[in-house]
């Protein structure tokens, strides 16, 4: 699935946290591209009924996923929180 083009949604993403597996998992370079896209309104490789499901969530308050690859295949998720007062990079076996 192609990136969509960045688009300003604007919401917050308030306290930006990594967890302890995906800190060692990851590299920082894809971690940030990854966390600046879903900033954007960019969910990455989520399914059509989830990238829904995060645009309806930009008008009601709820919780936003998107998932990400690193260039190896490594599969990670970004999940901002309803009250958007947090958001976690995790490895999907740490959800």
């Amino acid at each position: 699935m192609s990136a969509e083009p960045a688009r300003s949604i604007g919401f917050a993403l308030g306290r930006t946290v990594i967890t302890r597996g995906a800190l060692g998992a990851l590299e920082g370079e894809d971690v940030h591209a990854s966390i600046a896209r879903h900033a954007s309104g960019d969910w990455g490789d989520v399914c059509p009924e989830d990238r829904q499901a995060n645009d309806d969530a930009l008008r009601v308050g709820a919780r936003l996923l998107s998932v990400y690859h690193t260039d190896s295949g490594r599969k990670f998720w970004i999940i901002t929180e309803a009250d958007r007062s947090a958001t976690t990079v995790l490895l999907p076996e740490e959800y």
